[in-house]
């Protein structure tokens, strides 16, 4: 899942909690745009640090700013800040990367992208910097250096924000039916046969876009064996896929869905219309698991949905027997800067005076709060009480706790698997919910994209 792109994230990055959504969309697309000083893309040999990032309101205002404010404290260590729409920067980056053309300062979203950079020597090994700098990492949620590293070395430093995976429920609906919310994935299954007499699908889900069944897949598998069941595929173990706990947890999904789990048709249904949320707002569905980003449409488009308190939220239940921690989550756990190894010792030295004085500051993170988002500083939580917004503020307290208190924040697979793993992984997802493959064939077919 890439954080930036409209037919996902864009509604907790782009929309937060109320930016409209025609703005959101309409920051998608665009030119380049550049602060600060010099010129030219990659590292500019004059001694001035470069770094490239997205564009798109509101985060692209606040990174402007940041580079803003060194360049005005530091003018002597300037930052030229290039920006990117998403698929763009992309290629951008990665063209400029095997061209040993990178920019100092390379933005991205950790896992299989960084491990890649890690293997072909692009960007440096910053775990002794940062055991000399412990403010950088003790002012973090520990749970969002996992994605930052590769082999017990961190290679990035996370920043920016968090976006964790929700399990959302219609508390009217809830009310109405004399039900309570689930505790455990034993009352999740004892909930599906209840909704579905009342005619409700006990949960929506937008079959159709993938990504979405993959968050059921990323919970089951850590709730059930824990977060190393996982780790062993992002580490390239032989037939990782086919653990016991990964079975269970395939067979468990397909249980769901062959008791009627999600609506009739969810093959069919695309997030990128927010249909899924729709069924829930409107009541046609009871529950929903979604990225946290869907609070601010459905805030938007749902009436009174969220401002009159039907919306209940909490982290994925706790499944019985199971080993996982309930208090661990998945998702985005932050975006992330590595510093290429190709960079001088003045590129270099700018670099790091940036990730130490001013990116992620008091004023950075005030800036995030502002717009809707909980950032990967513990100083984040300080902020959530002066929102005026009661159903906002116990929203932020929420993602907050959740991300804060995490041990393991895992990656969407997606995301934290190389193209050549993610592609077929997301392929198989689909086969798995249609029913049209069981869950040894999908362990099958995984297996042999190890180490691809």
């Amino acid at each position: 899942m890439e954080p930036m792109n409209t037919s996902r994230r864009s509604f907790l990055q782009l929309v937060g909690l109320g930016v409209p959504a025609s703005v959101a969309l309409a920051a998608c697309g665009g030119e380049p745009s550049k602060t600060g000083a010099g010129g030219g893309s990659g590292s500019s040999g004059k001694g001035v640090a470069s770094y490239w990032t997205l564009s798109g309101k509101p985060q692209e205002e606040i990174r402007k700013d940041t580079v803003a404010r060194f360049n005005k404290a530091y003018p002597k260590m300037k930052i030229q800040e290039t920006q990117f729409a998403n698929d763009a920067y992309k290629q951008k980056v990665k063209t400029a990367i095997g061209a040993g053309k990178s920019p100092t300062l390379i933005w991205g979203w950790g896992g299989g992208g960084l491990k890649s950079y890690v293997e072909a020597d692009q960007v440096m090994d910053l775990t002794s910097w940062i055991e000399e700098n412990p403010e950088l990492k003790d002012s973090r949620f520990p749970a969002t250096f996992g994605a930052a590293t590769v082999d017990d070395k961190i290679y990035a430093l996370p920043i920016e924000t968090v976006t964790p995976i929700v399990f959302y429920w219609n508390k009217k609906v809830f009310d109405q039916a004399k039900l309570e919310p689930p505790e455990s994935w034993g009352d999740v299954m004892d909930l599906v046969p209840k909704f579905n007499a009342k005619g409700i699908a006990p949960f929506s889900l937008a079959g159709q876009s993938l990504w979405t069944n993959m968050m059921w897949l990323e919970f089951m598998f850590d709730r059930i064996g824990g977060a190393e069941v996982f780790q062993r595929v992002f580490d390239g173990e032989k037939n990782a896929w086919s653990q016991p706990a990964a079975m269970t947890a395939l067979a468990e999904v397909q249980k769901l869905v062959k008791a009627k789990g999600f609506q009739k048709g969810f093959q069919s249904t695309v997030a990128d219309q927010n249909a899924d949320q729709a069924l829930l707002f409107t009541g046609k569905a009871a529950m929903m698991v979604h990225g946290a980003w869907t609070y601010g449409s459905m805030k938007a488009d749902g009436g009174d949905f969220v401002t009159g308190g039907n919306l209940g939220y909490m982290n994925f239940p706790p499944v019985d027997g199971g080993k996982g921690n309930p208090s661990d989550t998945v998702g985005n756990p932050g975006q992330y800067v590595s510093i290429s190894s190709k960079a001088s010792k003045t590129e270099e030295a700018a670099a790091k005076k940036l990730l130490t004085t001013t990116m992620l500051d008091d004023t950075e993170v005030k800036q995030w709060v502002d717009s809707g988002n909980i950032p990967v500083k513990k100083s984040a939580g300080d902020l959530i009480a002066d929102v005026s917004d009661s159903n906002d503020k116990a929203w932020l307290k929420y993602v907050y706790d959740t991300s804060s208190k995490a041990s393991v924040f895992a990656q969407s697979w997606d995301q934290a698997l190389p193209p050549s793993q993610a592609t077929p992984l997301l392929d198989n997802i689909g086969k798995l919910f249609q029913l049209n493959i069981s869950p040894q064939q999908f362990a099958d077919n995984m297996n042999k994209t190890i180490g691809t």
